[in-house]
């Protein structure tokens, strides 16, 4: 087994992102608050990738955002359907602020 030196090793969140986002993961309450918080972080410091976007794509990524953390505001027992919408709406609310592999359905599909 031989090492390429020249990819850097992953970012701890990008580890992270990828857990959370991938289908057969179950989803908790700490892990949809660190999105939501890993979101409002990027959008906080202006992170460049956010100025790819078009006004309507902002747009739905706040949307997302925004109906992700109301629902743990009126959190009630998850079933699966809810917790696959809940998923859904995290995939659309990191949407260009996550790198490629991170179960970001969009890029996947731009780069084929």
């Amino acid at each position: 087994m031989t090492l390429n030196r020249n990819i850097p090793p992953p970012h701890p969140a990008d580890s992270r992102l990828s857990r959370i986002l991938h289908p057969d993961h179950p989803l908790c309450r700490e892990d949809v608050v660190w999105m939501l918080e890993y979101i409002k972080k990027k959008v906080a410091d202006e992170d460049p990738a956010l100025t790819e976007l078009s006004q309507p794509r902002l747009l739905k990524n706040f949307h997302c955002f925004a109906e992700a953390a109301m629902s743990l505001v009126h959190r009630r027992h998850c079933s699966a359907q809810e917790a696959g919408r809940l998923r859904a709406w995290l995939i659309e609310a990191a949407y260009g602020l996550t790198t490629p592999g991170t179960a970001d359905p969009h890029r996947k599909a731009n780069a084929d």
